[in-house]
């Protein structure tokens, strides 16, 4: 902890679903920040609809970092840098895959810095057994029946062959 308080980071997504490559960036970040809030987004803006409601998403990220206990998770429905400053956090922490990734990134970052000078972005590179890995791809999977098990936690796995069988 520093002097001034708890350094917080707020890890956001829509986790839909939530995949062991976010769980590696969330638990990489919780080795670096004294605390971490995962925000959930409640309605992405980038998608039409979410497989999994954002109490479920939300639930599955608890069940999957339950081990980490400076690890919070919560529901966002509002602009990120308001959500970050509820939480007291000074930064938002992003994965990055591909360079895909960065583009989006770093417009997001230029945005978040003209409202929030204050909170920092930084970014983690995927591990790279996680780099190709989404979560439209592992929905893409889970729909014609492919196995996700080392993809996604099992409950989620669990969750999306009831929730995509054919």
């Amino acid at each position: 902890m520093s002097a001034e308080g708890p350094r917080t980071a707020i890890c956001p997504g829509s986790y839909d679903p939530v995949t062991n490559g976010h769980l590696d960036v969330i638990s990489r970040t919780s080795n670096v920040f004294d605390k971490v809030v995962v925000g959930v987004v409640n309605n992405p803006v980038r998608k039409e609809k979410t497989l999994f409601t954002a109490e479920e998403r939300k639930a599955f990220i608890e069940e999957a970092t339950a081990d980490l206990g400076n690890v919070e998770v919560g529901i966002m429905s509002n602009l990120l840098v308001e959500y970050a400053r509820e939480n007291g956090a000074t930064a938002i922490i992003k994965g990055l895959r591909a360079i895909s990734d960065f583009e989006y990134e770093f417009e997001m970052n230029q945005l978040n810095r003209k409202l929030a000078a204050d909170i920092e972005s930084m970014y983690i590179f995927a591990s790279a057994h996680y780099s190709f890995l989404s979560s439209t791809g592992v929905k893409e999977i889970a729909t014609f029946g492919g196995d996700v098990g080392d993809l996604v936690p099992a409950p989620v796995a669990k969750a999306l062959a009831e929730r995509l069988a054919r």
